[in-house]
């Protein structure tokens, strides 16, 4: 189970690095972030966001009212991971306009969570777990 903050703290960061990524095109940068996406993929807990967070932030704010489930962030950060692949293969390649979507894509979810909670890639796992199991709620 995870801290909904540090979710939320963890998008925060990964959208300001997605927006040096998009004004300046450093494919490798993207490369960096891809590299964040895959460890907290393999463990949302310890990925180096979080583990920011929890030396920065956490003990200032106490224990959180509620816990979420690790799977659905495991699942987004695969998809996250997936977008920042194709945008640092766009930027590396000289194909600027796939990096410049694939970026801005990637971003827009993880402004979305960090402003608002809005985890998309949470809401499709979520989704597709219900349509595996044949329920509607």
């Amino acid at each position: 189970m995870l801290d909904p903050r540090g979710v939320r703290f963890t998008a925060a960061i990964t959208s300001l690095v997605l927006v040096v990524v998009l004004v300046t095109g450093w494919g490798y940068l993207a490369l960096a972030q891809a590299a964040v996406f895959a460890v907290t993929a393999a463990s949302p807990s310890h990925g180096p966001y979080a583990l920011l967070y929890r030396a920065l932030v956490r003990r200032w704010l106490g224990p959180p009212a509620a816990a979420e489930p690790a799977a659905p962030v495991r699942f987004a950060q695969l998809v996250g991971l997936a977008f920042i692949l194709v945008a640092a293969v766009g930027y590396l390649s000289g194909w600027a306009a796939l990096g410049l979507g694939f970026t801005a894509a990637a971003l827009a979810a993880a402004f979305l969570n960090a402003a608002f909670g809005l985890c998309l890639g949470c809401e499709v796992y979520l989704a597709a777990r219900r349509v595996a199991t044949g329920s509607s709620g």
